[in-house]
C-alpha cells in the first residue's frame, strides 16, 4: 500500500512539474491586449519637430495571439452628436455621410519582425475601400505599457501613434 502511495505522490509531482514548465516556456505576446490611443504626431519634414496631428483624434487597437489585428479611429468626441442614424441599409443624408468619414477603421493578419523592430498589417478589410488587402509597416517601440508605432510609408512626414494598455 506504501508503494501505491508514493508512485501516486511522484506520478502527480511528475504531471504537475511538466504542467508547469510547459507555461514557463510560453512567449509572451507583448502586442496582445487592447490598446487606448493617447496621441497620433506628425513630424515636419522641415524642422523635424512631431506635433499633434488634426487637432488630436480618439481610438483603439486590438492585438489578438492569433495574429488578427483591428483598429478604429474617429476624431475626438465622435460619439457625442445630436445626428440619428438609422440602419445602414437606409437613406442617410449627405451631412450623416460627412459625419460617418471621421470614423477609420480596419482588420488585419499581422507578423512581427523583431530584429527590425517591425509589425506588418496585412489589411484584409478597410473603412475606405481602395485600403483593401494592402500591408502596409510600422515601427514599433515599446516603453513600459506604451506601444509607439511610426509609420514607413511617407518617410517625408510619418505619423507616429502613440497606444497605451
Amino acid at each position: 500500500m506504501k508503494n501505491i502511495q508514493i508512485i501516486t505522490l511522484l506520478f502527480t509531482f511528475v504531471i504537475l512539474t511538466g504542467c508547469y514548465n510547459g507555461n514557463q516556456n510560453k512567449e509572451i505576446n507583448k502586442f496582445s491586449g487592447l490598446w487606448k490611443l493617447h496621441i497620433i504626431e506628425q513630424q515636419d519634414s522641415i524642422t523635424k519637430e512631431w506635433n499633434e496631428w488634426r487637432d488630436g483624434l480618439q481610438g483603439y487597437i486590438l492585438y489578438d495571439e492569433k495574429e488578427n489585428m483591428a483598429v478604429h479611429l474617429t476624431s475626438k468626441g465622435y460619439q457625442n452628436t445630436d445626428l440619428v442614424f438609422k440602419n445602414l441599409i437606409d437613406t442617410v443624408s449627405i451631412e450623416e455621410l460627412k459625419y460617418l468619414t471621421q470614423s477609420y477603421v480596419y482588420f488585419a493578419k499581422y507578423t512581427v519582425n523583431e530584429e527590425d523592430k517591425i509589425i506588418e498589417h496585412a489589411r484584409i478589410s478597410h473603412s475606405n475601400p481602395n485600403e483593401w488587402n494592402m500591408v502596409v509597416k510600422r515601427r514599433y517601440e515599446f516603453i513600459g505599457d506604451t506601444l509607439k508605432l511610426t509609420t514607413l510609408e511617407n518617410p517625408d512626414s510619418p505619423l507616429r501613434v502613440t497606444w497605451v494598455k
